[in-house]
């Protein structure tokens, strides 16, 4: 079989896997703490150390440094997600249970695909097709009750929502030096959202368009962006790297304009990354990475849930209801991660790879209840990986990650008798074959 017959079957199994793929990438808020193999070993440090065809969703830049290579891989992703309420209800709000209820949100694992191909049109540029999900807000609650005994969280049976986003990158990566580049990719991003269980935001007047607030199916949007890239050494054996990727205009969700501000608007936010390897010696490298994900860019994520208590919204009517021009979201800050990356070579066909990263997660207590739904509070990975090399022109690489247990917890928006809990730890396994042609 020819190179090329290989090359479209694994696209066509990549796209495929995506389209059947739930992603739940929440790691930092529902941004994936990496993409590739090899960066997920090192925390997804990356963006001043490329290292392979999925280099485009770190940094564009780093593409022409792969030469011809193909990667495809998956990982196992498992978030445990669960919340908590104590506290009687005072019976004048919207309570939650009867003060001592608890329960573990369902889909506990989840298969992420990956695809990246690098093509070398000459010594010094390349183009390259890379494909990666994000994703998070996936949670369903079966069980448990409100408002003095409806089934489910809110009183609507089964809750939840889930949140999908895929990434098609093509990028031009160009060589400015021996050691320097720079890169760009065109975006095309297409996301799906479903939500259930919700239908009593809107029999209380918080919604401005009821029927289009929950339990309407999945709905798709899409949209298209950019990413800009640049990587040099700027002394001998330190190399510095930063990317940027604007906010990215996407189609609103129609069927839930009753549930997201700007009616069912729901972008992508902002990041930007910067960061330095540092070559210690020709078998140990040293790698930091500083994320900004501007959250706070989408009104549907980072607007309070004040709105519906503070009177911008009365029966339904008022530019603080959901779906509303400045409606109630799920109060969202900003996010700045640091990654740490350490890597070494044992020798000729084995590199081992360690990593850490830290950050604030992005849920200021007074959201605790609206982020049931959502609860993206993780703030530390530990990873490990490694690449066995299979021969001169392919290698395995593996992955594994552990998210240490957050939680957060403040009084019920709307009974303050009751206290909210929310928590989350996570655990992942990944893999991933790669060849060079």
């Amino acid at each position: 079989m020819s190179s090329r017959n290989i090359t479209k079957k694994a696209l066509l199994v990549a796209v495929a896997s995506f389209a059947v793929a739930t992603q739940a990438q929440a790691t930092n808020g529902y941004f994936s703490h990496g993409t590739s193999v090899a960066e997920k070993g090192m925390a997804g440090a990356g963006v001043a150390y490329s290292q392979d065809a999925l280099a485009a969703a770190t940094n564009p830049a780093g593409m022409v440094l792969q030469g011809d290579r193909q990667d495809i891989g998956a990982a196992l992703f498992a978030p445990m997600r669960s919340y908590s309420v104590t506290g009687a209800p005072s019976g004048a709000g919207f309570n939650i249970g009867d003060g001592s209820q608890s329960i573990d949100s369902e889909n506990e694992a989840f298969i992420v695909p990956q695809f990246g191909q690098n093509w070398m049109l000459d010594s010094e540029s390349s183009i390259g097709l890379s494909i990666y999900g994000n994703g998070g807000m996936n949670t369903e609650y079966k069980g448990g009750f409100a408002l003095g005994g409806a089934p489910g969280t809110f009183g609507d049976g089964t809750a939840g929502v889930d949140l999908a986003q895929l990434f098609i990158s093509t990028t031009y990566s160009q060589k400015i030096s021996e050691s320097s580049s720079w890169g760009v990719s065109g975006i095309v991003v297409y996301q799906t959202f479903e939500a259930t269980g919700l239908g009593n935001f809107g029999a209380f007047g918080f919604s401005s368009d009821p029927s289009n607030l929950t339990n309407n199916g999945k709905d798709t949007s899409t949209g298209f962006g950019i990413r800009l890239g640049i990587q040099g050494e700027v002394s001998p054996g330190v190399t510095l790297g930063a990317s940027f990727q604007p906010e990215i205009d996407m189609g609103e969700f129609d069927d839930y304009s009753g549930l997201f501000a700007e009616q069912g608007d729901f972008d992508i936010p902002s990041t930007l990354t910067v960061g330095l390897a540092w070559q210690i010696d020709d078998k140990r490298v040293f790698v930091v990475d500083i994320q900004q994900i501007n959250y706070e860019d989408v009104a549907a994520v980072s607007n309070p849930i004040s709105p519906l208590t503070d009177g911008s919204c009365i029966a339904g009517v008022g530019d603080g209801c959901l779906g509303a021009s400045n409606g109630a979201g799920f109060g969202w800050e900003d996010m700045t991660v640091i990654k740490l990356g350490y890597e070494w070579k044992a020798d000729d066909q084995w590199t081992w790879r360690v990593g850490y990263s830290t950050a604030d997660q992005p849920i200021p207590e007074e959201e605790v209840v609206f982020n049931i739904l959502a609860p993206g509070v993780i703030e530390e990975h530990y990873t490990f990986g490694f690449t066995k090399m299979l021969d001169e022109s392919s290698d395995f690489n593996f992955a594994l990650m552990y998210a240490p247990n957050v939680s957060v917890s403040d009084t019920n928006t709307f009974d303050p008798t009751q206290t909210v809990e929310i928590d989350m730890d996570q655990y992942e396994i990944a893999a991933s074959y790669s060849r060079s042609f």
